[in-house]
């Protein structure tokens, strides 16, 4: 397989690359293609979800608060960025942040990547909503009811993010399934 990919296409965010056979994705602003999943649970026990229109999709989705990691500064961290994107999108800020797991979001597709953090101790600091045009909606709901919640939603039209329910499993589990600490 060739180390050096022919561009079909460069955008401003993506670009379309073929290695050989094998045609991909790749996004061009950030750190390789890395993003952050943030699974904040408020203190009185309420999941927060976030629910934007997605032009891919042509549809609403459901997903945890999520964003590129060094999109806007080289030197960010994915501590950083989950803080910032909690923040930003939720109005929720976090005491504490462990990131948990890193993995590919579609190894076939997209050279993405996803770091799962839990943030803790969390306390409400703002309105959320995201920046510029991203009119996020934000929903706190209780940790018990949340999979009911989501298929509800799903019900109604939304598309729900499947990595949703990694995240509900890991308020209470390591990636290892050892229990949260």
């Amino acid at each position: 397989m060739s180390d050096t990919p022919e561009i079909l296409y460069q955008g401003d965010w993506l670009r379309l690359v073929k290695r050989d056979h094998w045609e991909s994705c790749e996004r061009t602003h950030g750190k390789d293609g890395l993003a952050v999943l943030v699974i904040a649970v408020t203190p009185d026990d309420h999941v927060l979800f976030v629910e934007q229109y997605r032009v891919p999709l042509g549809a609403k989705t459901i997903e945890m608060p999520a964003g590129l990691v060094g999109d806007d500064d080289d030197a960010d961290t994915l501590e950083a960025a989950a803080r910032r994107e909690l923040i930003e999108e939720t109005g929720w800020e976090a005491g504490r942040v462990d990131v948990l797991l890193i993995g590919p979001t579609s190894a076939g597709m997209s050279n993405e990547r996803i770091a799962f953090a839990r943030a803790r101790d969390l306390r409400k600091v703002g309105a959320g909503g995201g920046v510029g045009s991203e009119n996020i909606t934000v929903h706190r709901v209780p940790r018990a009811g949340a999979p009911a919640w989501l298929m509800q939603m799903h019900a109604q039209g939304y598309e729900l993010d499947l990595k949703l329910w990694a995240g509900l499993w890991m308020i209470e589990h390591n990636p290892d399934g050892s229990p949260a600490a």
